[in-house]
């Protein structure tokens, strides 16, 4: 029996216990946004005195990436966490935050989630989901492995993308994007399949990403964000107690999630210099060239948001 139609009986099957809930998240058990999440489900047994139970199944060992969304709604598993952009190809909106240099700090990220959250949680809505929290990753950098000084010296290599609009970057880039899941990218550089990767210094430490690019460039290109939701059915078959018990939990998760993300940019960025990497600020040159990328992005994205898009981009920016 295939092991994803084995784990679907199974969850099919907890399903029906109410309160017994199962969670499916991509990222690897020691992740901080996995420990993070297991933290709220401590919180949320401990809650509601046992009555809600979530056992977390990191790693994609339940559903890849792409399947954790729609297997929540259709109530295959009760809850779930995806990358916001992932989603880009559904709603432009969840491409926003992944576009290059429209955040520059975490202030900035903060100001964007507040004009983001009332939408997407709307669009969660629609299709029978309850949104719970979301979480930064830090921001972007990246990895190489040959000294890079302009936008040049990145065409034709083979780019790691992980969802639409980092492929979109490869290809204002000049660069070959090829869609690559976290879990999968040692596999990925080991066989020639991708040559560079702009990502977190978490995903660089999760990947070890030391033993197949010698180069981390700290572009802090933007600051991306996992969501946190669950199928609205489960959650409204829960008392209105231990529905409060979950959100409140959320809420402290979501503020424990931010801060350690700025926690782990630092002390990660670190081990990749500890393990061999070279870690270098990007050359004046670069910053340039690739602000230039990301204000093309931007004028392109609000092209396909549509009216709701260009009201949430302009919150965001105060106007």
């Amino acid at each position: 029996m295939h092991k994803q139609l084995f784990f679907s009986m199974l969850i099919g099957g907890l399903a029906l216990a109410q309160g017994a809930w199962n969670m499916a998240t991509p990222y690897p058990e020691a992740n901080f946004h996995t420990v993070n999440i297991k933290e709220f489900a401590k919180e949320v047994e401990q809650a509601t005195q046992g009555r809600v139970t979530i056992r977390v199944h990191s790693g994609g060992s339940l559903f890849p990436h792409a399947r954790i969304l729609p297997a929540v709604r259709g109530g295959q598993v009760q809850m779930g966490e995806v990358l916001v952009s992932l989603l880009s190809n559904e709603n432009p909106l969840f491409a926003l935050d992944s576009i290059s240099f429209l955040v520059g700090s975490y202030d900035d990220a903060r100001r964007l989630y507040a004009a983001q959250r009332p939408e997407v949680e709307r669009w969660l809505a629609q299709r029978g989901m309850v949104f719970l929290f979301s979480v930064p990753w830090p921001p972007q950098g990246l990895y190489v492995n040959k000294p890079v000084n302009s936008v040049t010296d990145l065409k034709v290599l083979k780019f790691r993308a992980y969802n639409p609009t980092t492929a979109r970057l490869a290809e204002f880039l000049g660069m070959v994007p090829t869609q690559v899941e976290a879990a999968d990218i040692p596999q990925a550089f080991a066989t020639g399949l991708v040559q560079a990767m702009i990502t977190s210094p978490s995903t660089g430490v999760d990947s070890q990403a030391w033993d197949f690019v010698k180069y981390y460039y700290d572009l802090k290109a933007w600051i991306p964000k996992n969501m946190v939701f669950v199928n609205k059915r489960a959650f409204e078959a829960l008392s209105p107690a231990d529905q409060q018990a979950i959100l409140t939990a959320a809420k402290r998760a979501e503020e424990r999630g931010w801060k350690t993300s700025q926690e782990e940019a630092e002390a990660k960025t670190q081990i990749l210099g500890s393990k061999g990497m070279q870690v270098f600020k990007p050359s004046d040159r670069l910053m340039a060239e690739l602000k230039r990328v990301g204000e093309a992005l931007t004028l392109e994205w609000q092209k396909q948001a549509g009216a709701t898009g260009v009201k949430i981009y302009r919150t965001y920016l105060g106007r």
